[in-house]
């Protein structure tokens, strides 16, 4: 189908579809709407960019119109996220697709007692919060889903990693025993989901439909893969070096670093602002130090403003992020897990546009390179700095 008309979608939404110039659904959005109205229950896989907020996030909203009103005994609709950033951007989206329905967005960086007063205040029909404030405020009895229409699971992969799947786990129990007898619809989605994520959510997912996009050409059409090589004690060097390389091209550029720990973002982030760079962070912490949502959010906002052209983060907090304008992805290391290689790679690339993805790597991150280079179906390109630019470097002979 070629229009979210044909698809079921609601005038009104269709409407606000349009002020941001989206003409017609995706790939994904074209597979998973029609199901979600029918209420089915499903788990989604489909690469980042391609719109997999709009496509759970149309069916949810349109469903309220639908339901009965009664007595207030929860939110209709929850969202479930594994960061502050990612469900911020999800409430966003939800605000703006329906401005008049009350939302929540109840994150752990945010004081208890404040959220507990708002859930008083405001009885919002759309929550959007990470699993350990959620649970928190389930056991607490403060959040109650006895009204539950319409659940969904974003970056489902990472929700039931190691670290948080006892969270999940325990949240999703709580959902079922409050909303026993309800009949609700219940989405999960990642760009890597797979069947073993919906063994993983347990009872509420075991009968769920698994729909995949087959949209991986954006990884290797949209996409140029760039390899720096580097030793391991020069790689912030190499990095500045490279950014002053992409500064001096006539269009401008904004760059996303990716580090895998937040202590080694915040060293690399020092060393950037200390020789000039304007960059700011979206990691954990900074010298020691927890980085606030507050933090986070005005470094976010300077990037997306275009105040500054680096951000500095590691791979959770820019999960499922939306970063228009968004030029270059540069890897200080190179993940074994080609899971984590596709996300950072979705940061760009993204809505119809193209970008470019670096790593800068010593001999062992390189060989690790050219292994998901033969397993993604990409191409790698070999590149060096030279005299200020960024060439193609000579055949061996």
């Amino acid at each position: 189908m070629n229009s979210f008309d044909a698809l079921g979608v609601h005038p009104s939404f269709i409407e606000k579809i349009n002020e941001r110039s989206i003409a017609s659904p995706t790939a994904i959005q074209n597979l998973v709407i029609p199901p979600l109205l029918e209420g089915k229950n499903i788990v989604f896989r489909s690469a980042t960019g391609t719109g997999k907020t709009l496509a759970y996030l149309l069916p949810a909203l349109q469903m309220l119109a639908a339901a009965e009103s009664g007595r207030y005994q929860g939110p209709s609709i929850v969202i479930c996220a594994p960061t502050f950033e990612l469900c911020s951007q999800i409430k966003a989206e939800a605000d703006f697709l329906s401005p008049r329905i009350p939302s929540a967005l109840l994150i752990g960086s945010v004081r208890l007692d404040r959220q507990i007063e708002s859930l008083k205040k405001t009885k919002p029909v759309l929550a959007v919060g990470n699993p350990g404030r959620l649970l928190v405020l389930a056991k607490m009895g403060k959040l109650r889903f006895m009204n539950l229409r319409f659940l969904v699971l974003d970056e489902a992969d990472r929700l039931t990693a190691p670290e948080c799947l006892e969270e999940t786990g325990e949240l999703l129990s709580i959902i079922e025993r409050d909303a026993k007898g309800l009949v609700f619809c219940r989405a999960a989605c990642s760009a890597t989901v797979s069947s073993k994520t919906r063994v993983q959510l347990g009872p509420l997912f075991e009968t769920a439909e698994i729909i995949e996009s087959d949209d991986h050409e954006i990884l290797r059409e949209r996409i140029e893969h760039w390899a720096l090589f580097s030793e391991s004690r020069r790689k912030v060097q190499t990095l500045r070096s490279l950014l002053a390389a992409l500064k001096t091209k006539k269009s401008r550029f904004r760059a996303l670093v990716f580090t895998s720990r937040s202590d080694e973002a915040g060293k690399v982030l020092s060393q950037l602002q200390y020789h000039h760079i304007a960059a700011a962070g979206l990691f954990g912490k900074m010298e020691g130090k927890p980085l606030t949502s507050a933090e986070r959010k005005a470094a976010l906002d300077s990037f997306r403003l275009g105040k500054i052209d680096v951000l500095v983060s590691t791979d959770l907090a820019a999960r499922g992020l939306d970063i228009p304008g968004l030029t270059h992805i540069i890897a200080l290391d190179v993940p074994e897990d080609r899971e984590v290689y596709i996300h950072r790679c979705g940061r760009t690339g993204r809505a119809g546009k193209r970008g470019i993805m670096i790593s800068i790597g010593d001999e062992v991150h390189l060989r690790r390179l050219a292994s998901l280079e033969k397993k993604l179906g990409i191409k790698v390109q070999p590149k060096e700095l030279y005299n200020g630019r960024v060439c193609v470097p000579p055949p061996m002979e």
